[in-house]
């Protein structure tokens, strides 16, 4: 018999990635869900396995980090040899709107985790991972950040995934439990969210070079972070789970980048040169060039003319509705000690991942414009 997981979060990008990683290795994953009334499982369907299958590897259970009744059931029915943590409500502009939520899903819901292993009497058994974040640094006291840098959040989504930070090392510490943190830096892929600052741009992109979309509006073009490949980050998880001991992790890739040269990069992609012109709230970015051959490789010959007609228009703007009420200027991870002790190198670096997510993100762009453009009809005349 394979080890069993338990993954919160599992529909999300990491949880994701997580389950696919570990159904390959043997494990049998159990995912906890929300309940929708719209299918919600779009980036784990390739893993579904109908019901009446004996022996599956995955297996969805409805639940949520504020029911712990319902949090304790589904341990004490899984009793998992490992539970990955990775729920939460994630986005953090979104938290200063929704801080009692936010506080009671990312910090309290830990805790509850926690508490369900320590009376299910499964410490000696279950080991927890906690997905922790560089948001903890906030006002930065270290450049770069590692574990025994000092945290300073700097909105209502790290100040609570501080408390889980902390509940995770006490439970830890006070019940012996097998219970660690990977302070994870920013991590994307092709299935981040479309709200996400790098998705957000890598589909404005694909939509702009196929005349879907005009503008892309943003919000500070100077913050700094350190952004890897979520694929490379989820095998980090796994790792600190193998280790002998508990401990707490930074994972990063080293290297920092400003959302602009993110933006800068991902127009680059398809062979498109933009300029930053302004400043402040007043920055603007025009298109300043196209270079033919790499439009035609990677978008397409029929979307030349049109794309070559914006050289000089407006591309990218500002817009303050998008500005946090307190922001976190630089982040960059000091990823030592998890190369040291667990042999976690990153793979890919910022070039291949936006090639990966632009890649992906124009795949699924042209699906829609060709459904938005009679494809439907087409579609329905061969039914």
């Amino acid at each position: 018999m394979g080890k069993v997981a338990l993954i919160t979060g599992i529909t999300g990008q990491d949880g994701a990635y997580l389950a696919e990683y570990l159904i390959k290795k043997g494990y049998t994953v159990h995912g906890i869900k929300r309940r929708s009334s719209m299918f919600n499982t779009e980036r784990i369907d390739h893993l579904y396995q109908d019901p009446h299958i004996e022996n599956r590897n995955l297996i969805l259970h409805y639940g949520d980090l504020t029911d712990s009744l319902n949090l304790t059931r589904i341990i004490g029915e899984t009793q998992p040899d490992e539970i990955y943590n990775l729920a939460a409500m994630s986005h953090v502009k979104v938290s200063f709107d929704t801080p009692e939520y936010t506080a009671n899903a990312d910090g309290l819901g830990v805790l509850r985790i926690l508490e369900a292993v320590r009376l299910l009497n499964l410490t000696s058994k279950t080991r927890i991972y906690q997905a922790s974040t560089s948001e903890l640094y906030g006002l930065v006291q270290e450049v770069p950040q590692k574990e025994t840098t000092p945290f300073y959040p700097r909105s209502p989504y790290a100040v609570a995934k501080l408390y889980g930070y902390w509940i995770t090392v006490n439970y830890r510490e006070a019940y012996k439990m097998h219970a660690s943190n990977g302070i994870l830096f920013n991590h994307e892929s092709p299935l981040r969210g479309e709200t996400f600052v790098t998705r957000k741009v890598t589909r404005a992109v694909s939509r702009i070079a196929l005349g879907m979309q005009d503008n892309l509006f943003m919000g500070n073009l100077s913050s700094k972070r350190d952004w890897g490949h979520a694929k490379d980050y989820i095998k980090a998880m796994y790792l600190i789970l193998q280790q002998d001991q508990p401990d707490d992790y930074v994972i990063a890739t080293g290297q920092t980048t400003t959302i602009r040269d993110f933006i800068t990069m991902s127009f680059e992609e398809i062979g498109l040169g933009i300029e930053f012109i302004n400043k402040g709230v007043d920055e603007t970015a025009i298109l300043r060039e196209v270079n033919e051959k790499t439009f035609k490789e990677k978008v397409g010959d029929n979307y030349l003319e049109e794309i070559t007609r914006k050289i000089g228009k407006l591309l990218v703007g500002v817009d303050p509705q998008y500005f946090r009420p307190t922001e976190v200027e630089l982040l960059i991870g000091d990823a030592s000690k998890a190369k040291r002790q667990l042999g976690w190198e990153p793979k890919y670096d910022l070039k291949a991942l936006v090639s990966d997510m632009i890649s992906s993100d124009l795949k699924l762009m042209k699906k829609e414009f060709f459904l938005k453009s009679g494809g439907y009809q087409v579609l329905n005349y061969f039914e």
